[in-house]
């Protein structure tokens, strides 16, 4: 019997502690050892000369599923995540419909079943028309934080008054990403684009 699956000899790891020299042994699909490992494994890949990085987690993509596929989906998007090395992934509410109810955040993950190459969640997006039911939507499973738009976004998503983004803020207690723009200098300074 194997002490590991797979055994990356020779390699410089990318750890918590800095870059060091170690092998890394991998059983069951996660890393169970890293350090000089002399075990047996089903398969030996020797990484002399390479840098071992640990799966990195891109907070935020915009893959554009549902309505604007054209652009981008989720089963190519997550494979393009994964052949870069990102191995999770939190996806942008600004899609058509966008992301604000409990059935549109459902209705992204039905989509990515089967589909999807990496682990992933996705933003709920903050609205007028849900700033008081944030509370609940960020809990939802798989919803990694709110995402308000101050700034012109796709459908609703645009919290431009003080009095919106207090109610959405007062309403959530976990992650919030913004993006602070201030919508009416953009729509003043529209022509120079």
């Amino acid at each position: 019997m194997s002490d590991f699956d797979l055994l990356l000899k020779g390699g410089r790891a990318v750890t918590p502690a800095g870059i060091v020299e170690a092998d890394i042994g991998i059983k069951d699909g996660k890393i169970a050892a890293i350090g000089k490992l002399d075990g047996k494994a089903a398969e030996i890949f020797d990484v002399a000369g390479l840098t071992v990085l640990p799966g990195v987690v891109d907070s935020q993509v915009h893959f554009r599923e549902p309505g604007l596929e054209y652009k981008e989906d989720l089963a190519t998007g997550t494979a393009a995540a994964a052949m870069g090395g990102v191995t999770a992934l939190f996806e942008m509410p600004n899609t058509k419909p966008s992301t604000t109810t409990t059935e549109a955040i459902q209705d992204k993950f039905a989509r990515a079943k089967g589909r999807a190459w990496v682990d992933h969640a996705f933003y709920v997006g903050g609205a007028p028309e849900n700033a008081d039911q944030l509370a609940e939507l960020e809990r939802l499973p798989g919803v990694s934080g709110v995402k308000i738009f101050m700034g012109s976004s796709t459908g609703s998503l645009l919290v431009d008054d003080e009095t919106t983004l207090k109610r959405a803020l007062a309403s959530g207690r976990r992650r919030v990403a913004i993006h602070a723009e201030d919508e009416t200098r953009l729509k003043e300074r529209r022509h120079l684009v």
